[in-house]
């Protein structure tokens, strides 16, 4: 499981441990705790020490980059399509001046 999905999952468990003034009656939600405290490590790790950004910050972030996906990948669909575009046109030119690639014409032998 990822990691944010470990601290999102742990995260109300901890919120209620906090609100008891961290008491020790909550030995039961131990692992969830521990759970919790190890996804926070593991974000601050590769956040290289960074504080945890909020999660609408977050869903923000994910909003801004899913839009820029779909406009690259447009623009990939249009070089795609120029590309070929241009092995087509290449491919006519070189039937034209009867330029081949090393294959043999089969059709021009018979």
């Amino acid at each position: 499981m990822s990691v944010t999905v470990n601290y999102a999952k742990a995260r109300p468990v901890f919120d209620g441990y906090k609100a008891s003034r961290y008491s020790k009656n909550l030995a039961e939600h131990e692992a969830e705790l521990a759970t919790y405290r190890a996804a926070t490590a593991a974000m601050r790790d590769l956040r290289g020490g960074a504080k945890l950004p909020k999660m609408d910050d977050m869903k923000k972030s994910r909003r801004e980059l899913a839009e820029k996906r779909k406009m690259l990948y447009a623009d990939y669909r249009d070089a795609q399509r120029e590309m070929r575009e241009a092995v087509g046109v290449k491919t006519n030119i070189d039937h034209m001046l009867g330029v081949t690639d090393g294959r043999e014409n089969k059709a021009q032998e018979r």
